[in-house]
């Protein structure tokens, strides 16, 4: 997984403001006791931090491959 791709996944699932929200503040357990925003400056793999982001956030696992853009567009207006 890219950069690039983490926030696309980011966005699918949370929303933009929120998921800014998330990766800047909760701490992830499994990356070390940090933020996904300091797992991913140190170099942590993209991959590995959108994991322990759904992990801590509760997300469901069948969502933790990603969503389809349009499905998570019709949850958030839900």
């Amino acid at each position: 997984m890219r950069n690039s791709q983490f926030w696309e996944f980011v966005e699918n699932e949370f929303g933009s403001a929120y998921g800014q929200v998330l990766v800047d503040d909760l701490v992830l357990g499994a990356c070390g006791d940090v933020t996904g925003r300091v797992a991913l400056a140190r170099g942590d793999e993209p991959r590995e931090v959108w994991l322990a982001l759904c992990a801590a956030a509760d997300v469901p696992k069948s969502r933790w491959h990603g969503v389809d853009p349009k499905a998570a567009k019709n949850r958030m207006r839900s």
